[in-house]
């Protein structure tokens, strides 16, 4: 098998992965990430609250039936919640009050996942309040239903964002280097 085309030779590093056998023992690089702005998860959230009151209706037009919510989509808000808000508290626990450092890759994926979860938690949360919302005062069979699930989804999707936030929190550490 022939090696890919756009590899340098040695590979994607051109040999100088920064390993023991071939790179740079340069300091490593540094940054700084900064929390989730509230501005960008609003945002987030009111495109999903757009196209939360948005699915009825268009449904409705296209002579489809609206999307039941079963209790899975809630259920599964929620578990996501619970997992953000267990992995925040355990970080929280290790760097702040155990004073143990907290790897930088380590770190790095619990920031990632934090803000992935606060971007789509906010989206989705929202987008079942209006999709229950578009459901106020309809006669239709399912309504009250889909009404009480999404409600709960909405639930799911806010707590979502706040156990994303804390654990986006707890992963934060000084600019002198301490916890």
């Amino acid at each position: 098998m022939a090696p890919h085309a756009d590899l340098p030779p040695g590979g994607p590093n051109g040999g100088s992965d920064g390993g023991p056998d071939g790179g740079s023992d340069g300091p490593e690089p540094q940054g700084t990430l900064h929390p989730t702005p509230p501005a960008v998860v609003a945002a987030w959230a009111l495109a999903g609250l757009v196209v939360g009151l948005l699915v009825r209706p268009v449904a409705d037009r296209l002579g489809a039936t609206a999307p039941i919510v079963s209790w899975a989509q809630p259920l599964a808000l929620l578990l996501v919640a619970a997992i953000l808000g267990v992995t925040a508290h355990a970080t929280w626990r290790s760097v702040h009050v155990r004073r143990e450092r907290l790897e930088p890759h380590r770190a790095v994926n619990r920031l990632v996942l934090a803000r992935a979860c606060a971007l789509v938690g906010a989206l989705a949360g929202a987008g079942y309040l209006g999709y229950a919302v578009s459901w106020i005062g309809a006669e239709a069979d399912l309504a009250d239903e889909r009404m009480i699930r999404s409600g709960v989804a909405f639930l799911g999707g806010v707590l979502t964002v706040v156990a994303a936030l804390l654990l986006e929190r707890a992963c934060r550490v000084r600019s002198d280097g301490r916890a």
